[in-house]
């Protein structure tokens, strides 16, 4: 159980930054990485608009406008934390590791911090 990726994506589908968290992540080049942040962002937007129901604690009273938060598949999940400003924090974990919203949120304090300064 562990990290597997990093990847940050801004608000018009960007690659800010990608890192390897552990040993057992995949290798993926420069440009494999700058497709995998746009083709989420738009997969992203495309869930928001498609989503018919209002989800309970949505911030837009209108629909479902969160995206997708997360998605579980065969010896990996992937977590989405996307902030008031656009900006997607996305990690990837082997299933059974935990607290993975903490994390994401301690991410986006220490990007913050960093951005701000």
């Amino acid at each position: 159980m562990g990290f597997l990726h990093l990847f940050i994506v801004n608000k018009s589908g960007g690659l800010i930054l990608h890192r390897p968290l552990g040993q057992s992540a995949p290798r993926i080049g420069t440009n494999e990485w700058l497709r995998i942040g746009s083709t989420f962002h738009s997969l992203h937007a495309i869930a928001a608009e498609a989503s018919p129901v209002k989800l309970p604690g949505n911030k837009n009273s209108a629909g479902a406008d969160d995206g997708i938060e997360e998605i579980r598949g065969g010896g990996l999940i992937l977590k989405c934390l996307q902030t008031r400003t656009g900006v997607k924090f996305v990690i990837t974990a082997e299933p059974g590791t935990s607290d993975l919203d903490a994390v994401l949120r301690e991410i986006y304090v220490l990007y913050s911090d960093c951005a701000l300064v």
